[in-house]
Parts: C-alpha cells; sequence; structure tokens
C-alpha cells in the first residue's frame, strides 16, 4: 500500500491557500462578495431570480400568523434557489472554459445544472405552497 504522507511537497493549489487566521476569513467573504457582483453583473439568470426571491423574503417576513420555522423554511427556500443558480453558474462557466465546441459531456454538465435550478425552484413552490395553505386554509 502505498505511503500516503511520503509526498508532502506544496503543490500549486496549496502554495495559493491561506494557513488560517482572520486574513482567511476576510479573504473569504471577500472572494464571497466578489462572486455574488461577478453573479449580478455577467448572470442574467441571476439577476431574475434574485427579483423573485427578494419579493419572496420580504412576503415571508410579512405574512402574519407564520411560525419562526415556517418563515425559516420559506426564506431558505428562495436562498436556495440563488445557491443552486450560483453553483450552476460555476459550472457552466467551467465548461465553457474547457470547451466552446459542442460536446455531449459538456451538454450534460449544463443539462443536470439547469436541472438542479428547476428542481430548487419546484421545492420552493412546494413548500410555499403547503405552507400558506396551512396558514389560510382552515
Amino acid at each position: 500500500m502505498p505511503d500516503l504522507d511520503a509526498d508532502k511537497s506544496p503543490n500549486h493549489a496549496t502554495l495559493m491557500k491561506s494557513k488560517g487566521g482572520l486574513a482567511r476569513v476576510f479573504n473569504a467573504t471577500r472572494y464571497s462578495l466578489q462572486g455574488l457582483a461577478a453573479a449580478w453583473r455577467d448572470e442574467h439568470a441571476f439577476r431574475q431570480e434574485l427579483m423573485v426571491v427578494t419579493p419572496m423574503v420580504i412576503a415571508a417576513v410579512a405574512i402574519p400568523g407564520l411560525s419562526l420555522t415556517q418563515r425559516a423554511l420559506l426564506i431558505g427556500s428562495g436562498l436556495l434557489v440563488l445557491i443552486v443558480e450560483l453553483l450552476n453558474s460555476a459550472v457552466e462557466a467551467v465548461v465553457d472554459l474547457v470547451t466552446v465546441e459542442h460536446h455531449e459531456l459538456a451538454k450534460k454538465a449544463k443539462d443536470i445544472g439547469s436541472a438542479a435550478v428547476f428542481l430548487a425552484f419546484a421545492n420552493a413552490g412546494v413548500l410555499w405552497a403547503l405552507i400558506l395553505a396551512e396558514r389560510f386554509i382552515k
């Protein structure tokens, strides 16, 4: 069995990562904000979904008579849509970096990412329907 600790030489990816501490937290926050800015600037679908999710969050806070758990589920379902869209956009960017030519695996990766966004929306729709039905239909 090979000795997994035998090669301790750092690779390029290891050298690029900070070792920890407060600087790592600040850098991670900065990279996250840069990612959100890039998504807003470059991803039309992200902007559209954010325009749908924002009123959902406001409604989840404003609807009277909901429990904190119900509010959390409604807000979380919208945030999940945005999270999945960000991951889908990242997959699409990597696929486009690798090839701009039509390739079945590239199409498959993009289609699966799109399906994930679709399921996140379906999840949000089901949660909203069930919670609103429970709240308003007696």
